[in-house]
């Protein structure tokens, strides 16, 4: 029996999927030592409902592969905002419009700089 990978390992693991699948404008937010709830908080987005529900789709195979059985996802029917808590990463992959309202990023990282973004 494999070993669950790490906060680290689950991350770059999540970061690599959203990469594949062509997820814009990734932020990841580490909350290690601000939230008892998880380590790092990811935020993406998709082009479309079906380009959404893809990346997450992409990235649960991927978590499931890797031996991270205990995934809890909300919102995938709809695919206007799906969450993914992995326990380490909580990832919340948006539609451009729905994660400009909602803002996540901005506040949970109201005081410093997200830790890492890619386009």
């Amino acid at each position: 029996m494999q070993a669950r990978p790490d906060a680290e390992q689950t991350l770059h693991l999540i970061l690599s999927r959203l990469d594949d699948m062509k997820a814009e404008e990734t932020v990841t937010i580490d909350l290690r030592g601000k939230s008892s709830l998880t380590d790092y908080m990811v935020v993406t987005t998709g082009r479309a409902n079906r380009h959404v529900a893809a990346i997450a789709e992409n990235v649960m195979k991927g978590l499931h592969e890797a031996g991270i059985k205990d995934v809890r996802v909300e919102g995938l029917q709809n695919a206007d905002w799906v969450l993914i808590d992995s326990g380490d990463v909580v990832v919340h992959v948006f539609r451009a419009e729905v994660r400009e309202f909602y803002n996540l990023e901005r506040m949970w990282s109201a005081n410093e700089k997200p830790a890492r973004k890619r386009s």
